[in-house]
């Protein structure tokens, strides 16, 4: 039997994004340090229920740390204080008896909050939308090797790849930022030759729909770095940059 702790969570709490929220408290008691963060709440949620209750609203899917899905901000650290990951990752063994948990959803004017811990994040779709594709006729599926690319360029590719678009970086940032997000997408497909053709049309056109969709520039703080759960470095952001100033002067 692993050892369980006694917590007490202070949760935001908003029924909708024109209404009045709060910290709620609630004693969660008897949880395993094996559980992991979300399964935490979903004892408290199925507590909440059988008291008859409104449970707590937050986003998962795979809870493997893939899909991106989850998020909250824990003690004032995006997905919690763990680096390098993600919040489905984050086990209660990080924790201690008698702790106070805060928790909160990402805050940012590009993330409009639907209900309690749970946010919008359509934007980061959209900053997609406008050019993180290729779309040029590349013909069918290759042998493997039979498109030489350096092992430098691959690998920043495959870094950069890492990017679950889960938002962190913007909860993080004092300004809001998309910048990691955005570079990660543009340095991804810009190092690949299949990436190649649209290279100059896709950053220029992916950067504007980020400045349109009210996301603030960035300040060089690194917490975009620091919260990130797969380690995208802020280096991807330089990359990026480069890559818009060429197309801007050709």
């Amino acid at each position: 039997m692993s050892p369980t702790i006694d917590l007490t969570l202070k949760i935001w709490r908003q029924d909708g994004p024109h209404l009045k929220g709060t910290l709620e408290t609630h004693e969660v008691t008897d949880i395993s340090t094996d559980a992991s963060f979300l399964e935490m709440l979903d004892i408290l949620n199925e507590r909440l229920t059988r008291a008859g209750e409104e449970p707590v609203a937050f986003d998962h899917d795979c809870r493997e740390g893939i899909c991106g899905a989850c998020g909250a901000v824990v003690n004032g650290h995006a997905h919690g204080p763990e680096k390098e990951t993600s919040l489905c990752q984050l086990h209660m063994r990080h924790f201690k008896g008698g702790d106070v948990v805060v928790i909160e959803p990402w805050r940012s004017r590009a993330f409009p909050l639907i209900k309690d811990l749970v946010v919008d994040r359509g934007a980061l779709d959209t900053i997609i939308q406008a050019g993180g594709y290729v779309s040029v006729n590349t013909g069918g599926a290759p042998d493997a090797n039979s498109v030489a690319i350096a092992q430098e360029r691959a690998e920043g590719a495959m870094d950069a790849a890492a990017c679950i678009g889960c938002g962190a970086c913007v909860a993080a940032c004092p300004n809001g930022s998309a910048m990691l997000f955005t570079s990660a997408k543009v340095s991804h497909l810009a190092r690949l030759p299949q990436g190649e053709p649209e290279a100059q049309g896709r950053v220029t056109s992916m950067v504007a729909c980020m400045s349109e969709l009210g996301f603030g520039n960035c300040g060089n703080e690194r917490e975009c770095e620091a919260a990130c759960p797969k380690g995208i470095s802020i280096a991807h952001i330089s990359y990026m940059n480069r890559e818009f100033l060429k197309a801007f002067f050709k």
